[in-house]
């Protein structure tokens, strides 16, 4: 497991920036899952939403079928980290968020473990795929589910 992260010597941008991020940021319940939710309810699956017993607090699970789902946010979680970091790393306080994102990253990669650990299907949607084609995500969920807990 990977030792927590140090944010010694960064700090945020400002208190009014990190109030703007906080009430920005969603951590449960954001369009892109509840559009995802829906898709699937129309589909006819049922499925508990954010179950904290399990690692990482997935957005969706199927239980009977042992299936998580997570919707990750672009920025948050590092999609195209190699060219969002370069960004990041012209921009304000970037050692903060360089250091924010990779230590989000290391987590889910270590929570994901511990799911397919414990015989669980993992499946990673980003927020912008799903925003482009929640079609396309919800018949890759429903494809998962229909051949059991095989990945």
């Amino acid at each position: 497991m990977a030792k927590a992260p140090s944010y010694k010597g960064l700090a945020r941008a400002s208190k009014k920036a990190s109030r703007a991020a906080r009430g920005a940021s969603k951590k449960t319940d954001t369009k892109p899952e509840v559009t995802l939710r829906k898709a699937l309810w129309r589909a006819g699956k049922r499925y508990r939403k954010n179950v904290k017993k399990l690692p990482g607090k997935p957005d969706i699970v199927f239980h009977g079928a042992r299936v998580v789902v997570f919707v990750d946010g672009d920025f948050w979680h590092g999609k195209d980290w190699e060219v969002r970091k370069a960004k990041l790393e012209n921009g304000h306080n970037a050692p903060y968020w360089v250091a924010k994102i990779e230590r989000n990253m290391e987590r889910d990669q270590e929570n994901e473990q511990k799911l397919l650990a414990e015989g669980w299907v993992v499946l990673r949607f980003w927020e912008s795929d799903v925003k482009k084609s929640v079609e396309s995500v919800r018949d890759s969920i429903l494809c998962t589910l229909g051949r059991g807990s095989l990945p």
